[in-house]
C-alpha cells in the first residue's frame, strides 16, 4: 500500500490508539463506495451503514445503481455507487462533497472523483488499474500517477492481491475468491472509521450458513481488510464519530419502499382488513412487493401481476371485495394503469397507487430519481378525473404518509397517488418505530342493511324503492357506502358508464353527468378538512418562502437552515398533501415577498401554485437523476435574496449505450 499527500493539514483533537495511530473526532463524514456493478458496493454501504446505525449515529444514504442490466464490466456505465453520511447531530441528506471515496477499478473513479473535497481521502485498489482496465474507462495514461492526485489523500491498496492471500486456504475458484474483495476493502474502512466488525460478521454467519467456505472466506476477508488498516503504518489516522444526540427511542435503519410496506400492513391491521396488493416488477417500485411477500403472516396477499393493467384490476377488484386494494409501479406503469384508475373514480373505490418516480420519459434513466409525475397525477386520465395525491418528504415518512393513504382512500372512497420516487425509496435513515398506542385508527364501516349508512328508501326526486339499497346514497362527505359483495340486500351496479345520483343505475342525462362530475370534485375537495394545515420552518412572514414537496425536503431544509443562521429572512414549507392542497396554503404563500419551488423536474409544482394561486413563484429546477445538493439550494436562495445573478444548475453528460432495465 502507498499513500499520497502525508502532510495534509493537522486534524485537531487526536488522541493515541493501538500505540501508533491516533484518531480524529469528525461532527460528520460522507463517504462513497464504488466500482464495477459485480463489485458488491451496495452490500458494503448497506453494512457500513448498519454499523454506523448501531453506534447510533444519524444517517442519511443515497445508492446509486447502474441504469443497464449488463454493462460492459469496467465501463462507465456499469459503475454502482452507495453513498452514506453519518453524523453525531441530525442530517437530513446523504451529503454534498464526499470526505472519502473508495474507488474499485478506473471507471468508478472516472465518475465519482469530482465529488470528493479537495484533500479528502481517496482508498483506489491498486490491482485493477491495468491497461485494459484504464482503456475500458477511457483513460489514456493511469490517473493515479497524474497530479492531480496531489489534491487528494491518495490510498492505494492492492485489494485483489491482499484479498485472494486472505481467502487462499478456503479453496474457492478465483472468481469466487474475488467476489470477497468487497469485504476487505469495508474492513479497511470499518477500522478507519472505528465500526464494529461483528454486526457484519453475524449477517455473514446468517447469509452464507449453508455454504461454509463461502462464509470463511468472507469473514476472513473482512477481517484482512479490518487488521491491513490497523497495522500499516502509513495511515497515522483514523477517525471517531459520536453518537448522535437524538430522541429516545427505538430505532431501526428503514429504506423508503420498506417503510411503505410496513405502514401498508400496520395500517391494513389497524382497520381490520385484509391487505391484497398486486403489481408488476418495476424499478425502482419492486421491492415493496419482495418485502410484502415476506409478510404473509399479518394477512397479507401479494400477486404478481402479467402487466400494469391486471395489476390495477387486481386492486380495484379487491376493494371491490372489501379488503385494501394496493399497487405500486412507477412512471410507465401509471401510463398503462390509467384507464382503469379512472375506473376506480367512477366507481368510487378505495385503491392505493403507489408512484415510485424515476427519469423519463418512457424507459428513461430506470434507476435514477425525478419529480415529474405529479402532473401525470393530477391530470393523466380522461374526462374530469380527479383522484388525491399524498407524497413523503422522506424513507422514514413514507411509513405515515402510506397509513394516511389508506386512511383518505377508506375514508372517501376513492383512489389515491402515493408519489414517492427513487431517491427515497432506495435511501435509509433511522425510523423511530412509533407505538401501536400512538397511531390513529382507521374505522371501516360497511353497510348491514338497505337501509344503513344514511340511506332512505327514496331520495328527494323520488327515485328508488322502499327497502332497496342505494349504492350512491352520500353521507356529509359526499362519500358513497362501501358494500361488500355477498351482502344480503346490498345488490347493485358498478361499472365505468355513469351512474345516476343515488340509485346508481346507469344514466346518461346531462344534467345528472355535470352533477355527478362535481360531486366527486367536491367529495375530493372535502379531504382539505381532514388533513393538517401547512406548516411553516421559520418566520410566519418575511422575504423568501422556500417550497417543496417529496424527496427534495432534506436538502431544501438544510439550505434555509444555513441562509437562517447567516440571518436571511428565509422560511421552508413542504407540501405533503398536493391535491387537495392544505387550507391554508394560499395564506402562507402570500405572507412572504418572494416563494422559490426547487423541484426535479422542469417545474410542475410551480406551474400548479402559479395556476391555482397566481402567486408570483420561480422554480430551481434539476432533472439529472439525482437530488439536490444543499448547495445548489443555498446558492439559488442567496441569489435571489441579493440580486446576484441567476443559478444554473449544470453537469457534464456521459454518453454510454447498453440493454436498458425495465
Amino acid at each position: 500500500m502507498t499513500i499520497s499527500n502525508p502532510t495534509a493539514p493537522s486534524p485537531s483533537g487526536l488522541a493515541s490508539a493501538n500505540g501508533h495511530a491516533k484518531v480524529q473526532e469528525l461532527e460528520s463524514v460522507t463517504i462513497r463506495f464504488c466500482g464495477d456493478s459485480g463489485d458488491g458496493m451496495q452490500l458494503a454501504g448497506t453494512q457500513f451503514t448498519n454499523a454506523s446505525a448501531i453506534l447510533g449515529n444519524d444517517i442519511s444514504t443515497l445508492p446509486d445503481f447502474p441504469a443497464e442490466i449488463r454493462a460492459p464490466a469496467g465501463t462507465l456505465a456499469g459503475v454502482s455507487g452507495f453513498q452514506l453520511h453519518f453524523s453525531s447531530h441530525a442530517i437530513h441528506t446523504p451529503g454534498d462533497t464526499l470526505n472519502t471515496l473508495v474507488a474499485m477499478n478506473p471507471a468508478a473513479l472516472k465518475t465519482n472523483l469530482k465529488d470528493l473535497e479537495p484533500g479528502g481521502i481517496l482508498i483506489v485498489n491498486s490491482d485493477s488499474f491495468g491497461t485494459s482496465d484504464l482503456q475500458k474507462a477511457g483513460y489514456t495514461s493511469n490517473p493515479l500517477d497524474s497530479e492531480a492526485m496531489k489534491n487528494y489523500r491518495l490510498i492505494k491498496v492492492p485489494i485483489n492481491k491482499l484479498n485472494r492471500e486472505a481467502v487462499a486456504e478456503c479453496k474457492l475458484s478465483p472468481r469466487e475468491a474475488d467476489r470477497c474483495k468487497n469485504f476487505f476493502a469495508l474492513g479497511l474502512v470499518f477500522w478507519m472509521y472505528e465500526r464494529p466488525m461483528e454486526p457484519t460478521l453475524k449477517w455473514i454467519r446468517e447469509k452464507f450458513a449453508k455454504n461454509p467456505a463461502v462464509l470463511e472466506a468472507n469473514t476472513r476477508a473482512l477481517k484482512a481488510g479490518y487488521n491491513y488498516g490497523e497495522t500499516m503504518e502509513l495511515l497515522p489516522v483514523h477517525y471517531r464519530v459520536p453518537k448522535a444526540k437524538i430522541p429516545p427511542g427505538t430505532y431501526r435503519k428503514i429504506t423508503g419502499n420498506e417503510a411503505l410496506a410496513i405502514g401498508l400492513v400496520t395500517a391494513t391491521q389497524l382497520a381490520k382488513k385484509e391487505l391484497i396488493y398486486a403489481s408488476y416488477p418495476i424499478t425502482p417500485a419492486t421491492p415493496i412487493l419482495e418485502t410484502l411477500a415476506d409478510l404473509k403472516r399479518y394477512g397479507v396477499k401479494t400477486l404478481q401481476a402479467e402487466d400494469e393493467i391486471a395489476a390495477m384490476g387486481m386492486a380495484i377488484g379487491a376493494a371491490f371485495g372489501g379488503a385494501i386494494g394496493v399497487t405500486a409501479t412507477s412512471g410507465p406503469g401509471v401510463c398503462l394503469k390509467s384507464e382503469a384508475i379512472g375506473l376506480a373514480v367512477m366507481t368510487e373505490l378505495p385503491c392505493v397507487i403507489i408512484d415510485v418516480q424515476r427519469g423519463g420519459p418512457s424507459t428513461g434513466l430506470p434507476t435514477k430519481t425525478e419529480q415529474a409525475d405529479l402532473l401525470q397525477a393530477m391530470f393523466g386520465r380522461n374526462g374530469e378525473c380527479p383522484v388525491p395525491i399524498v407524497a413523503p418528504r422522506s424513507p422514514a415518512d413514507c411509513f405515515h404518509m402510506v397509513f394516511e393513504a389508506v386512511r383518505i382512500a377508506t375514508r372517501f372512497m376513492t383512489p389515491i397517488f402515493l408519489l414517492s420516487d427513487g431517491y427515497i425509496a432506495n435511501g435509509a435513515e433511522p425510523w423511530s418505530i412509533p407505538s401501536l398506542d400512538s397511531l390513529p385508527r382507521i374505522a371501516i364501516q360497511h353497510p348491514t342493511t338497505p337501509n344503513s349508512w344514511a340511506n332512505e328508501p327514496q331520495h328527494e326526486n323520488g327515485a328508488g324503492e322502499p327497502g332497496k339499497f342505494l349504492p350512491y346514497k352520500r353521507d356529509e362527505w359526499l362519500v358513497r357506502p362501501w358494500a361488500v359483495p355477498g351482502t344480503p340486500g346490498l345488490e347493485h351496479r358498478i361499472g365505468g358508464l355513469e351512474k345516476q345520483d343515488v340509485t346508481g343505475n346507469v344514466n346518461y342525462e346531462p344534467g345528472n353527468h355535470e352533477h355527478m362530475v362535481r360531486t366527486r370534485a367536491k367529495k375530493i375537495q372535502n379531504i382539505a378538512e381532514t388533513i393538517p394545515d401547512l406548516k411553516v420552518h421559520g418566520p410566519a412572514s418575511g422575504d423568501l418562502l422556500v417550497l417543496g414537496w417529496g424527496g427534495t425536503y432534506g436538502a431544501i431544509l438544510t439550505a434555509v437552515e444555513r441562509a437562517q443562521r447567516k440571518g436571511w429572512s428565509v422560511a421552508h414549507a413542504h407540501l405533503q398533501y398536493l391535491n387537495p392542497m392544505p387550507k391554508n396554503t394560499e395564506a402562507v404563500l402570500r405572507s412572504y415577498k418572494q416563494v422559490l419551488i426547487p423541484e426535479l423536474n422542469a417545474g410542475q409544482l410551480l406551474w400548479l401554485i402559479r395556476a391555482k394561486y397566481c402567486v408570483p413563484a420561480v422554480g430551481l429546477n434539476k432533472i439529472q437523476g439525482r437530488p439536490f445538493l444543499v448547495s445548489e439550494i443555498e446558492a439559488k436562495i442567496e441569489a435571489i435574496l441579493t440580486g446576484a445573478p441567476d443559478v444554473e444548475i449544470t453537469t457534464t453528460p456521459v454518453v454510454s449505450d447498453g440493454p436498458s432495465q425495465g
